[in-house]
């Protein structure tokens, strides 16, 4: 079979492609292949600890709870609509994996054991050994897609979209063996994931680069959120990178988190974004690089957590007596390509899920453990739309702020709906001439720059600082390599975000502005990039 014959390409190999390619291959029996940059189960997805949030029994918890739970945390900028969608159909999707294989946590009656995490009201997370999470999952899935597979592409990455009369067409890729090749297919579905590669502290694998969104960029697909990146306040604070995450269910359990001078100054379940500003102030304040997470009254812990404790121990740490150290690390990419509730994108043909995509679900902060369940969700519908016959996005979902807007009246949009404003980011001015800059220069700079000056706290002055550094870097002459587009996808993805900062006069969410520090009624909508 070759590749024209695909009816849909899936770019990316975490829950919600893998999700989706099972799905359209074995329901729908269509002619599916997965492209990846790297192997299969070295997806951001095997990364994640903390769980499935989704509501499988009626009581005490509901659906209107875990819904409230999301859109409390979304500051204002969910739709409800779509999160409606992802807590009703989360808990038959959650089963759907266990059909397939997927293992979690029982107890010794055979119930899944729930966890619970920040932001949530009440215990509705399901686990895998623990916090091995997303690598049960990947684990599930992977064996499902190489059984039914037309073609897997692993070590090959999507440069571009090809966009022809008006639609997607595939992409053009570059392949182990160095060569440039077209990968044509009816649809394509974007699941590359986020971009927590931007920042040098991150928990974020060294594949999360922002590949997908960056493509959609540039072929002027509508990209929205993307100033929203979501820190997470528990990154054990060691050498390694990206970060080793201690899971949010052990706040869940009890642990408690300290400043250095041993004092209590969070509410450990608050979301993740009042946790990290919370953190990050105090660690100012006091002049420290971590503050600790008192883990030392949690019993049974290895039993609970094997694979944290044995992580633990091998960098010195005893969770027993050991107040662990941990500070704010890059972790989920709240925006990304706008969708309408079908993960069609503002070009036909082009379908987006999961971290890379912009559906409505997570507003300017997404809600712990709603991540593996968005992209179990929303990759599934892509395809059950595609098989009906869709062809172009529908009205629903964040696709709303796009097609409710009249782009030369920017402020114009439907009574009732979450608007948006229209951006269009001229193309940087690439003098050329120069020597060639190293990529992974360019990407430590780049990375740094954004850490300090466009990261958990932010203001007029240094985001002028990063936007200055992502102009350069854009403009920098690179190697013709992977190692390069990588770059040129991370600047690329930075200079929206940095843009949307700016414009963004106003705390919200996962964005903190310390020279707007109220969240502003001004600001209840999406700036949306195109």
């Amino acid at each position: 079979m070759t590749e024209s014959e695909l009816d849909l390409l899936v770019l990316g190999s975490g829950v919600a492609g893998l999700s989706a390619a099972v799905r359209a291959a074995e329901t729908h029996k269509m002619r599916v292949g997965v492209l990846t940059k790297g192997e299969l189960p070295q997806a951001t997805t095997r990364w994640a600890q903390g769980g499935v949030a989704a509501v499988l029994s009626g009581d005490p918890d509901s659906t209107d709870l875990h819904l409230a739970d999301t859109l409390k945390a979304g500051a204002g900028l969910c739709d409800v609509e779509a999160v409606r969608v992802l807590v009703d159909e989360g808990p038959h999707r959650v089963n759907e994996l266990i059909t397939l294989g997927a293992i979690f946590d029982r107890d010794t009656h055979g119930q899944l054991e729930l966890a619970r995490e920040g932001g949530h009201t009440l215990a509705r997370i399901v686990h895998a050994g623990g916090s091995q999470t997303g690598a049960e999952v990947e684990r599930a899935l992977v064996e499902a897609v190489q059984a039914t597979m037309a073609a897997i592409h692993e070590h090959a990455f999507a440069l571009e979209l090809i966009v022809e009369a008006g639609r997607c067409r595939g992409v053009t890729a570059r392949f182990p063996d160095g060569s440039v090749r077209e990968v044509r297919a009816t649809n394509v579905l974007v699941t590359t994931g986020g971009a927590g590669q931007l920042y040098a502290v991150t928990t974020n694998p060294l594949e999360a680069t922002g590949d997908g969104i960056a493509m959609a960029l540039r072929a002027g697909v509508a990209v929205a959120d993307i100033e929203f990146t979501q820190f997470h306040p528990t990154a054990l604070s060691v050498e390694a990178m990206p970060r080793p995450l201690l899971t949010e269910a052990l706040r869940g359990h009890g642990a408690l988190l300290r400043d250095t001078t041993g004092e209590r100054f969070v509410d450990e379940l608050q979301p993740r974004d009042v946790v990290s500003r919370a953190e990050t102030r105090r660690m100012l304040e006091l002049g420290a690089d971590h503050v600790f997470l008192d883990a030392t009254g949690l019993e049974s812990f290895d039993t609970r957590f094997p694979n944290i404790a044995k992580e633990l121990r091998a960098v010195g740490l005893d969770p027993a007596k050991d107040w662990l150290p941990v500070a704010p690390a890059a972790h989920y990419t709240c925006g990304g390509i706008v969708t309408d509730l079908s993960g069609s994108s503002s070009l036909p043909g082009l379908w987006a899920a999961g971290e890379a995509s912009c559906s409505g679900v997570h507003g300017a902060n997404r809600l712990a453990s709603n991540s593996l369940l968005e992209g179990m969700v929303f990759g599934p519908r892509a395809v059950e739309a595609i098989e009906a016959g869709a062809s172009g996005p529908e009205p629903t979902g964040a696709m709303r702020t796009v097609l409710g807007m009249d782009p030369d009246r920017p402020d114009s949009v439907p009574a009732g709906v979450i608007g948006g404003r229209f951006v269009h980011l001229d193309p940087i001015e690439v003098t050329g001439g120069g020597p060639v800059e190293d990529p992974a220069a360019l990407r430590t700079r780049l990375q740094r720059e954004l850490t300090v000056h466009a990261g958990v706290l932010r203001d007029a002055a240094s985001l002028e600082q990063a936007a200055k550094v992502v102009a350069d870097t854009l403009a920098a002459p690179r190697t013709d390599s992977i190692a390069g587009a990588e770059i040129a996808n991370l600047a690329t993805v930075a200079r929206a975000a940095v843009d949307a900062a700016l414009r963004r006069e106003e705390s919200r969410g996962a964005h903190t502005r310390d020279d707007f520090p109220d969240t502003s009624p001004d600001f209840g909508h999406r700036f949306v990039y195109a």
